[in-house]
């Protein structure tokens, strides 16, 4: 009997949730339901004052009373004892895909198929396939994204990829807006991308594994740089050790040298501020003078009058002095490490601390002399005059600077200069590289990135990013230019740019907002074989004096706002243009080329 029941399972099943009855109940039409099936349908029905069966679709003006089927109750728990194998779908909580035929209370779909695009739970899905025998279908498991794979123009199936745009079509996009497009199958670019993708995950395999040695060395060097650091610093405490009580009985002589030269500066600085204020206030009263007389129109008084008012004074107030503690502190630390290794502890510690009387004397005698942080030590010999022009500081440089018992120590500032040899620009030479994810894919590069060329009729199938030149062949490089940097390149073709750009350049729009030279955020050297120009902010050129070499060197100092182009020969280097600005950003190196051009960074 229990087979029997088994091979009528759906007269035992809710035609609702598709499981077993449970509190049957049956209507007056015969159709069994659970009680809690057919009550939540027929709430969802309240508001239409009608009811039907869900199978028959029998109408009833009233709800009908419900009561419970005792016999077929009892005959259900008895099929629910031989049927313990049955799993009926499970409906459909938050976050699953839902079954795209179920009507009224969805189930859980546990498959797609990518080609009716629709989801199906499983006794849907046992249909589908009935009406699609032999698997002539794509199935998956069941994923919510079947919209991406319809076009939202033409509400077809995506089954082409356009190369030109980077986008997947359907048949119709082919026939107008990408019509004439680099279109392949979507299938096909998939391979050739997952092909493409496998190399790229090689070249990360290799690349993590040749940073995970290097990360094995530099653990290496930094247990090594550990150990060498805590070596010295026990032989340092140990040198202190030796001095430190010497150090605690002169230390209050210092302090109170200090504190005097302190004293006697502050004072020479509120008699300077008294000063400056009395001038300031004597300025303002001749201003308002002269602000009085230039409204007259009495020519004879405004005559008379003119000659005495505009003549300013000469100021007296004399140059600022500026003295930095941290230079005695210094001094100290020198003169211990020089005679550490000469003298007693004793007669050390009275060498330093003569060394710095006569480095704080030597600072109070001259009002004019500013004390820096950077710059060379200088020693003066006793008995002589004092240097007065800055050759005269310069002769007493001593490379090989050594803590000097009599004389005077003064410090002079470091002498800063611009390159002028090729010799010169070469110490400051910079390496860089091109970025692929900013060029244009008309340009390609090669050689580790360090060489470009711009070829239209084979554009490259870079993928879509949004620091990418799109509409002009312009490329920027990866590395940022640092401090003062130097660089050269090699060009050759109908004509480059060679450039200088801040990271936040536009890289599609209109012309002026991307291209380098034609806006704020860039400056750009123009280079063809009959013509030489400049440009910055603004369509306006200058022109310049032909390039005579195929390379071209760019200085840049970032801080000092100097931008330098030159042409590079075998046995000179000829400036072509310099401009003096201020860098608000970052700065990256650039090219842009037409067609045919090339540019290697060398």
């Amino acid at each position: 009997m229990a087979a029997a029941m088994s091979s009528k399972q759906d007269l035992f099943s809710c035609s609702i949730c598709l499981d077993l009855l449970k509190d049957p109940v049956t209507l007056s039409c015969g159709h069994n339901y659970c009680s809690g099936c057919i009550n939540d349908c027929w709430d969802q029905e309240d508001q239409k004052g009608v009811y039907s069966c869900p199978q028959c679709r029998q109408t009833f003006t009233t709800r009908p009373v419900l009561n419970k089927n005792y016999s077929f109750a009892e005959l259900v728990e008895e099929m629910r004892k031989t049927w313990p194998t049955i799993q009926p779908d499970a409906p459909a909580d938050a976050g699953d895909v839902e079954c795209d035929i179920c009507s009224g209370r969805k189930l859980k779909a546990v498959k797609s198929c990518l080609d009716c695009l629709m989801s199906y739970c499983e006794t849907h899905f046992i249909a589908h396939n009935e009406l699609h025998p032999g698997r002539s279908h794509s199935v998956v498991d069941a994923t919510g994204q079947l919209h991406e794979r319809i076009c939202s123009r033409h509400n077809k199936v995506l089954e082409i990829y356009c190369r030109t745009d980077q986008s997947c079509i359907c048949y119709l996009c082919l026939m107008d807006q990408h019509k004439g497009h680099d279109t392949i199958s979507a299938t096909e670019e998939w391979s050739n991308e997952k092909e493409r993708l496998g190399q790229s995950q090689r070249r990360c395999q290799q690349t993590i594994h040749k940073r995970e040695k290097e990360l094995q060395e530099l653990r290496r060097a930094v247990e090594t740089l550990k150990s060498s650091a805590e070596s010295a610093v026990e032989h340092s405490d140990q040198m202190f050790d030796d001095i430190i009580r010497s150090v605690e009985r002169r230390r209050s002589e210092v302090r109170e040298l200090i504190r005097a030269q302190e004293k006697a500066e502050v004072s020479r600085a509120e008699q300077l501020l008294q000063q400056v204020e009395q001038e300031i206030s004597e300025l303002k009263k001749r201003v308002a003078e002269m602000e009085q007389l230039s409204h007259t129109q009495d020519h004879i008084h405004f005559l008379k009058n003119v000659g005495s008012i505009s003549d300013i004074p000469g100021s007296k107030i004399p140059t600022s002095l500026n003295v930095n503690s941290n230079l005695y502190l210094d001094l100290v630390k020198t003169s211990v490490s020089a005679l550490k290794m000469e003298l007693p502890v004793e007669e050390k510690l009275e060498s330093i601390f003569s060394q710095v009387a006569v480095k704080i004397s030597a600072a109070d005698t001259d009002p004019d002399l500013t004390v820096k942080s950077t710059g060379s030590l200088l020693w003066l010999p006793p008995l002589m005059s004092e240097p007065v022009t800055r050759e005269d500081f310069r002769q007493y440089t001593d490379p090989d600077l050594t803590v000097k018992s009599t004389g005077s120590l003064l410090w002079l500032p470091p002498l800063m200069s611009e390159p002028v040899t090729r010799e010169d620009f070469r110490q400051y030479y910079c390496h860089f590289t091109l970025d692929p994810n900013t060029a244009h894919r008309h340009l390609h590069l090669s050689e580790g990135n360090r060489r470009v060329e711009r070829r239209d009729a084979a554009p490259q199938s870079y993928q879509y990013r949004r620091d990418r030149f799109h509409s002009l062949c312009q490329v920027l490089c990866r590395e940022r230019v640092p401090g003062p940097c130097y660089w050269e390149v090699e060009w050759s073709g109908i004509g480059v740019d060679i450039a200088v750009s801040y990271e936040t350049i536009s890289r599609k729009g209109a012309e002026n907002d991307c291209r380098f030279g034609h806006n704020d955020q860039s400056w750009r050297l123009n280079v063809e074989p009959g013509y030489t120009h400049f440009a910055h902010n603004s369509s306006k050129r200058t022109k310049l004096p032909l390039v005579a070499s195929s390379r071209v060197g760019v200085y840049v100092d970032h801080r000092a706002g100097t931008l330098a182009f030159y042409s590079i020969s075998d046995t000179m280097m000829t400036l072509l243009h310099k401009v003096q600005t201020t860098f608000s950003h970052t700065l990256y190196p650039g090219f842009g080329l037409a067609n045919g051009a090339k540019v290697k960074l060398l």
